[in-house]
């Protein structure tokens, strides 16, 4: 993607996603938002869904990014948003990071509370079941982060009756 130090390291399913991220992520509770970042096109200013949503809570940055139909990586402080993207000069587009989101700005400086994962379970079948969502409570609000079946996808409000929470558990 021309992103200076993401390296996705994707994951499959809530249990090896807990295993590897569950304990770093519920240290995040009790930090600030202080910041995010996401990828923006400069011609139009549209998201680019497919490109890591990066939090920044007190200095601990996380880089949750979904990828084909139920993948999940989770990276820690390697995405540096300084440093412009790279390597579209094929494209009609130019991909730019950006400090800028309607969904997000509403959160920063606020204190998370915690961090869940989510599993999609419809009570139909569905493409997207067993995908894992990521989300942050504060105070007032929640943010998800979720599979958009191959990009990501910005949640804010309540959940979805069909994403049950996995952990941690209440």
């Amino acid at each position: 993607m021309g992103i200076s130090g993401f390296e996705p390291s994707f994951l499959v399913g809530f249990e090896a996603i807990r295993q590897a991220h569950g304990s770093r992520l519920a240290t995040l509770a009790g930090r600030r938002l202080t910041g995010f970042a996401v990828v923006r096109f400069a011609e139009d200013g549209d998201w680019f869904s497919d490109c890591p949503v990066v939090l920044d809570f007190d200095g601990v940055q996380v880089e949750v990014c979904h990828g084909k139909l139920d993948e999940l990586s989770i990276g820690w402080d390697t995405i540096d948003t300084a440093v412009g993207i790279a390597g579209w000069e094929w494209f009609e587009l130019t991909p730019q990071w950006s400090q800028r989101d309607e969904r997000l700005e509403s959160f920063v400086g606020q204190e998370l509370r915690e961090v869940a994962l989510l599993e999609w379970r419809p009570a139909g079948r569905d493409l997207a079941a067993g995908t894992v969502a990521v989300e942050f409570a504060f105070a007032g609000n929640c943010l998800r982060i979720a599979n958009g079946l191959d990009e990501n996808r910005i949640e804010v409000g309540g959940v979805q009756p069909d994403h049950v929470r996995r952990w941690p558990r209440r």
